[in-house]
């Protein structure tokens, strides 16, 4: 095939994620709503515990509701990758996701235009709550909303592949929510989205252990370190090979042989 055969059908996927997503207005707005929550109301009960200022280790002193943006833009991002994966299982039951998957491009680059079209998505919705959160008070470099596009893009791309492998493991959608609750809380408070490390070391090693090996919490720090112009090298490393195993292991839960598909399709 050329390579128009490949643009066209990357369009027509991601044309067809925007058009989803522009006609679920709710998706878009609990999206927002629910990061500014977190941080208009939740930030002043927890900057009372932490005090007015916090000094992470490789920052001087800012406010909490500057410290927790990132981290907050982290579960945009998570949210939106659980969700659009949950769209994958409704496809699976409705049969349409079988007719894209039969189509004569191969397999793998359709998944992988399903997963940059959400993370392009969930770019938009993660500058959006910006925007919203520089009236509170959050006030990055400008050259930072540079920096943060490419991270934005390989931390969308991670948490919607892991999105999506679990998608190819869920055979029935009203299994889905209840695992996307069991996956997206777990990550997101055992992580440097709401509090520095050294805090959760101070209260218990265990969950400072836990933290390490959870890999929203590099996700959170690309994001953290990239909206003010700087690049964490470590996080940028592990985020990269962490998104290569998800998407991998999501391309392998759709293949017709081996995942969850082939399976369903074999007799008894």
């Amino acid at each position: 095939m050329n390579p128009s055969a490949y643009i066209n059908c990357f369009q027509g996927i991601l044309y067809r994620e925007l058009y989803r997503f522009v006609q679920q207005r709710s998706r878009f707005i609990s999206a927002l709503v629910r990061p500014l929550l977190w941080l208009v109301v939740f930030a002043a009960g927890f900057r009372a515990a932490l005090g007015i200022s916090i000094i992470p280790p490789y920052q001087t002193y800012i406010t909490y509701e500057v410290y927790i943006t990132p981290g907050l833009v982290g579960i945009i991002l998570l949210f939106n990758g659980m969700q659009s994966s949950l769209s994958m299982v409704v496809d699976r039951e409705m049969g349409s996701m079988r007719v894209l998957l039969t189509s004569p491009m191969p397999r793998a680059f359709l998944l992988i235009c399903k997963l940059i079209s959400i993370a392009l998505i969930s770019a938009i919705q993660a500058y959006v709550f910006l925007l919203i959160a520089y009236f509170f008070g959050v006030e990055p470099p400008i050259v930072g909303y540079l920096y943060l596009l490419p991270a934005l893009i390989m931390a969308g791309l991670m948490l919607a592949s892991l999105g999506l492998f679990i998608s190819s493991l869920v055979e029935q959608l009203e299994n889905f929510a209840g695992i996307m609750n069991f996956v997206i809380f777990p990550m997101f408070f055992l992580s440097s989205a709401l509090y520095p490390l050294w805090k959760m070391r101070e209260a218990n090693e265990w969950l400072y252990q836990i933290c390490l090996f959870n890999p929203f919490t590099y996700a959170v720090e690309l994001l953290r370190f990239a909206l003010y112009a700087t690049t964490n090298l470590k996080a940028l490393l592990i985020v990269g090979i962490t998104t290569l195993v998800f998407v991998g292991a999501a391309v392998a839960g759709y293949n017709p042989r081996t995942g969850l598909l082939g399976r369903k399709s074999k007799p008894g």
